[in-house]
């Protein structure tokens, strides 16, 4: 993802943190409670967000550190929230299914997106500085 591509998916994500977060809080938050869902709902809306925030640090990073490591972080970290905070979501709405494993492929990927933005400054791309 170049530095464009990942400001607008940091967007695009920050957008339906706020989106959801404010529905879960308002019109779903009985059903939730009910369910016993509510503090599932509100930690994806949490990492969500958070994850919105740190891709738009790596839009702003792709500027200075420019190379394939913050592209990947970008990308995992994207397909992490995807996978972590989507998982928790199907999971308030249904049955644990397939949908409980998935969370911890989404958390791995979001780790794996962090490591690539440490790589990026740490070796300037390749360069050890």
């Amino acid at each position: 993802m170049n530095h464009r591509t990942t400001l607008l998916a940091a967007a695009l994500l920050g957008f339906a943190g706020v989106s959801l977060g404010a529905f879960g809080a308002h019109a779903l938050k009985p059903f939730l409670v009910q369910a016993g869902r509510f503090d599932t709902f509100e930690l994806a809306t949490r990492y969500q967000f958070y994850h919105a925030l740190a891709m738009l640090g790596v839009g702003i990073l792709q500027l200075t550190y420019p190379g394939k490591k913050l592209r990947h972080a970008a990308l995992f970290l994207l397909l992490g929230v995807l996978l972590f905070s989507g998982s928790l979501y199907m999971l308030c709405f249904f049955q644990p299914g397939i949908f409980g494993p998935i969370t911890p492929v989404g958390g791995i990927l979001l780790i794996t997106g962090w490591v690539f933005v440490f790589l990026a400054v740490y070796t300037r791309d390749g360069q050890t500085r």
